[in-house]
């Protein structure tokens, strides 16, 4: 299993709006950066992504699962990008924000401190597992 983050604009889709989504899911599309689309295509059915609210919190939130690997994003009339399908799984007690993040010297090396644009980034293990003991789950 792999482990992601995956980057939302809270008033655009929040975490409620995805577990509101249910069982089925939503795609998670719209992702126009093509390093971001490349993580999207690598991404396997039960990979586990962190959800992060961007611009308005600047925190992860909780966790969704992909429930579906990329195909054609619908709302590119390109043709080049994917998307994913994802269900939520669980919601933080307690957000992490982003500045709690930067202070831990173990996570410094996070696409999400290097990268800061990067909307879908790949997550080691140890950071993961870091980052949930942060989020009290």
């Amino acid at each position: 299993m792999n482990y992601w983050l995956i980057k939302s604009e809270p008033d655009v889709w929040s975490i409620d709006q995805q577990k509101k989504a249910g069982a089925k899911g939503v795609p998670w599309d719209g992702v126009r950066n093509y390093q971001a689309a490349n993580n999207l295509k690598n991404m396997k059915k039960g990979d586990l992504c962190f959800f992060y609210h961007s611009n308005i919190g600047k925190e992860i939130v909780g966790i969704v699962k992909v429930i579906k690997e990329f195909f054609l994003d619908k709302t590119d009339e390109t043709g080049k990008f994917v998307a994913v399908t994802v269900r939520f799984k669980s919601k933080f007690l307690k957000p992490i924000k982003l500045e709690e993040i930067k202070k831990n010297k173990e996570l410094s090396h996070l696409s999400l401190i290097k990268q800061s644009r990067l909307s879908v980034m790949p997550i080691d293990s140890k950071s993961w597992k870091i980052i949930n003991k942060m989020g009290k789950i």
